[in-house]
């Protein structure tokens, strides 16, 4: 079996390399290769990156290159982890829309909208470059905002499925509230990436006990205080938004925050630094624990599951994706993509059906794939107009003064990554 990273020089890339070979049983990988156009990033990692494998014991090759073609030839699955403009373009996203009281942050609003239509189109030439090398490879997209870089893969025909960490992430935090293991908990997951709420929390499986009210009584506080959201709030709720959903239930409080401390590209950034530094001893095998504060928590072992239901092997048969909708939610588009459980195997995804939605939930989302349907027709068509359409329909943004502000924003500072500006 042989997988292709592109983005493989991010530092990122051990955390997924450790996944590998822990669970190399569930994903028998023989050939790993990184990909990046940053050679000196990638040598670092790449070397990092063996040495993982020959600590635990793996016997797979690993490969670094900066080719693409050569990297993605004849792989089963690639999976594309990449960063348009790095993270001085992350640093922008964060930062020029606080300007007009909106929040700035990489996925959600203008600074979303921004990497959006510098990811689509690169996304979407990998892609194109996959399907001549190997037509029957899957492409796992962690790539964001993976809601609507997912939907460009599939609209475009391409053998796609989308990935985030959020579902894993709370499902290890309820295991370990609830002293189970981490694989006896199944999520009811709805909603759109990075737009989602735990509706239901099962005891192993989808018609287990549902023992969401139960740990909201007994942990509430906790899960409140994680997602920097209010207890009340939870309670009113009935469930569990993601920690991606304070930018809507308290957007303003945000922008306070944020304007008064340092960017996360600019924490980031740093740490960076750091871990490379760190990747450049030859004496380090093993991930180093500063790679936990970089971000993607049990990304590698999300990745590990859904490779290796897509391509045959012993994953979970139940797993968060992104997919199409396909009549799961009837109050969306059937090509809206959508972030629930799903079963996974060769053929592709399916998702679970998922009982009625609450309308307070209902609404959100079908706002925000308004939003994602402009801001893909911008990704692929650009135009100054597409632009100010896709703002003007964000739930966080809305208003005339701020989206026209925020689109001449929005350009200037993307201008090199955009071929129509």
């Amino acid at each position: 079996m042989k997988l292709t990273v592109v983005g493989g020089g991010s530092t990122y890339t051990p955390e997924l390399v450790d996944g590998f070979a822990r669970l190399r049983d569930t994903l028998p990988i023989e050939e790993l290769v990184l990909v990046d156009p940053a050679e000196d990033r990638l040598d670092l990692v790449g070397g990092l990156a063996r040495r993982i494998f020959a600590r635990q014991g793996h016997g797979g090759k690993i490969v670094t290159t900066a080719d693409l073609d050569r990297g993605v030839e004849g792989a089963d699955a690639v999976l594309l982890q990449l960063r348009v403009g790095g993270q001085a373009a992350r640093e922008q996203d964060e930062t020029w829309p606080l300007e007009c009281g909106c929040v700035g942050q990489e996925t959600t609003g203008a600074g979303g909208l921004a990497k959006a239509l510098r990811t689509v189109p690169v996304v979407l030439d990998i892609a194109e470059r996959v399907r001549r090398a190997n037509p029957g490879a899957w492409i796992i997209d962690f790539t964001n905002p993976v809601g609507i870089v997912t939907r460009a893969l599939l609209r475009a025909g391409h053998r796609a499925v989308g990935l985030c960490n959020v579902a894993i992430g709370l499902q290890r935090k309820f295991a370990g509230h609830l002293g189970v293991a981490p694989a006896d908990v199944h999520l009811d997951h709805v909603g759109l990436n990075h737009l989602t709420w735990e509706t239901g929390v099962r005891l192993g499986g989808p018609s287990g006990e549902d023992v969401l009210p139960k740990l909201l009584t007994g942990h509430g506080d906790t899960i409140a205080a994680d997602l920097r959201l209010p207890r009340p709030l939870l309670d009113h709720l009935g469930v569990v938004p993601s920690y991606y959903l304070r930018y809507y239930y308290a957007h303003d409080e945000v922008v306070r925050e944020l304007r008064t401390k340092p960017s996360r590209a600019a924490e980031v950034a740093a740490m960076e630094r750091r871990l490379l530094d760190m990747y450049a001893d030859p004496a380090l095998d093993e991930k180093p624990a500063l790679l936990a504060k970089r971000g993607g928590a049990y990304y590698s072992e999300a990745a590990v599951d859904l490779a290796a239901g897509l391509l045959g092997g012993s994953g979970s048969p139940y797993q968060v994706v992104n997919t199409y909708n396909a009549g799961t939610l009837p109050f969306l588009p059937d090509d809206a993509v959508i972030e629930v459980q799903a079963t996974v195997g060769p053929t592709g995804v399916t998702p679970l059906p998922v009982p009625a939605v609450d309308p307070l939930f209902a609404g959100l989302m079908a706002n925000v794939t308004a939003y994602e349907d402009l801001a893909l027709d911008a990704a692929l068509r650009g135009g100054r107009d597409r632009v100010f359409r896709a703002l003007l329909a964000h739930p966080l943004i809305g208003q005339y003064a701020y989206a026209d502000t925020l689109t001449d924003q929005l350009i200037a500072h993307n201008r090199e990554h955009l071929t129509w500006a």
